[in-house]
């Protein structure tokens, strides 16, 4: 019988292959790894597993990648999940009650985390006690299970839907932040050795500054640019090919996708610069306002194009220049 492979997961293997697998191997983030280190190498020291940590940022920055490589640090294994998972206290009892000493828990989107489903995380957290309820109704028992020591690791991207009690229960909290263009250039070289790919200098630094300051970005835009290369029987990756990638994909040479543009554009045109509120500007560009929030803002904010202001949002004097738009009025 044929064997039918799975695109998806060729290319989550892909994914796992550029993610760097030891310490020295992962670039920037400087100051975040220099306190880890401290904290992993102090409970090595004392033969003790480290405390909870919560990271937070924005999506491709590398939070799922650190928690791994505390792991590989520790020599202990890591188990995953994720917020929308725990859907009742019953699933993270489950994962709990089977977990092996040292051991680390991964938390993806932690903010998803059921709040219900929170309360058995905090006597877990503090005492590494399971408290259990057997039964319904004036039968019901309460019981409780103690737990090896244990670590918690947990990532979210929105760190101001946790909660406090669960947020007070971690021993250190790190904020990833984006990447400067230099160690953007250090991840493309990298993953270009990695993939056997020959690209030139110039192009290893069009794609780096097209890459949103964010290694996930950098690296799909090189798996991108190598299949342009690939059909269009190029050899090397220059930056005629990195320019051509990037226009059919239309992302230019900051970064901007359509949908980037398209925002900038209905605040400029349709607002008069704005300020104009989330919930219009989602109507208008027939996007979520989280996803607006989450994922266009930030990028937006960075580079300067956009200002968040209590009335609303506003399109920058540089966002204008950046899309050849004459300014109308003075801007607020």
């Amino acid at each position: 019988m044929e064997e039918i492979t799975n695109p998806n997961k060729k290319d989550q293997n892909l994914e796992l292959t550029l993610r760097p697998a030891k310490w020295n191997e992962y670039v920037g983030q400087e100051n975040v790894k220099a306190n880890l280190r401290l904290i992993i190498d102090a409970a090595k020291g004392r033969n003790e597993n480290c405390d909870h940590l919560l990271f937070y940022g924005q999506a491709g920055l590398g939070k799922t990648t650190l928690a791994y490589l505390i792991g590989k640090e520790m020599g202990v294994n890591v188990r995953s999940t994720s917020g929308p998972a725990l859907e009742r206290a019953g699933d993270v009892a489950a994962i709990l009650s089977n977990i092996e000493p040292h051991e680390i828990l991964f938390i993806d989107e932690a903010h998803r985390i059921n709040k219900l489903t929170e309360e058995v995380l905090y006597p877990a957290m503090e005492s590494r006690q399971l408290h259990l309820i057997v039964g319904k109704g004036p039968s019901a028992r309460t019981f409780s299970l103690d737990l090896p020591p244990f670590t918690i690791i947990a990532a979210t991207t929105r760190a101001n839907l946790l909660s406090s009690p669960l947020r007070s229960r971690f021993g250190a909290t790190f904020r990833l932040d984006y990447y400067q263009p230099q160690d953007i250039e250090k991840i493309i070289e990298r993953s270009a050795k990695i993939l056997d790919i020959q690209i030139t200098p110039g192009a290893v630094t069009l794609l780096a500054k097209a890459s949103r300051f964010t290694p996930r970005v950098a690296n799909r835009l090189l798996k991108r640019t190598r299949d342009y290369a690939q059909i269009n029987k190029q050899k090397n990756i220059d930056e005629n090919v990195s320019k051509e990638t990037l226009k059919l994909l239309e992302i230019d040479f900051l970064g901007l996708e359509k949908t980037d543009r398209e925002l900038l554009h209905i605040i400029i045109k349709k607002f008069n610069s704005g300020p104009v509120g989330l919930k219009t500007l989602g109507a208008a560009l027939n996007e979520e306002m989280g996803t607006i929030e989450e994922v266009f803002e930030p990028f937006l904010m960075k580079i300067g194009f956009l200002s968040r202001t209590p009335a609303g949002r506003i399109a920058t004097p540089l966002a204008y220049e950046h899309l050849g738009i004459a300014r109308r009025r003075p801007l607020i």
